[in-house]
């Protein structure tokens, strides 16, 4: 898929769900559990951008750790070669939440990921 193709799918997903689409650049870093990779269901969530992050952290799994180390950092432009499953959600504006185990998708609102920024910690 062309980086063209990439956007129309991002932009056509965030319209999906009556949400304008704000698509990291890819030299922002997000948040990966990379040894949760091929586990089912890949979930997603996105914090408001701070910094050179871009808010989002992705797991793969039902269980989402709070060890300091679950997440290791990666730049947005790696997530097509680690995780590629995740790349048309990453328009999403922050306080959505994503969910994929096979043909079921599941895209949500969460407020709560708004809350607290002074005091957030390394995890979501």
């Amino acid at each position: 898929m062309n980086e063209q193709e990439l956007e129309i799918q991002q932009v056509a997903l965030c319209r999906k769900y009556g949400q304008s689409c704000m698509v990291p650049t890819p030299d922002t870093k997000l948040g990966f559990a990379l040894g949760t990779r091929g586990l089912v269901p890949l979930n997603g969530l996105r914090h408001p951008p701070t910094g050179d992050t871009n808010g989002w952290y992705h797991w793969c799994g039902e269980e989402l750790a709070r060890a300091a180390d679950f997440f290791s950092p990666m730049h947005t432009a790696h997530v097509k070669d680690k995780c590629l499953e995740a790349l048309q959600f990453l328009g999403l504006p922050p306080a959505h939440r994503f969910l994929v185990a096979g043909e079921y998708v599941d895209v949500w609102y969460d407020p709560t990921l708004l809350e607290g920024l002074t005091n957030r910690d390394a995890t979501p």
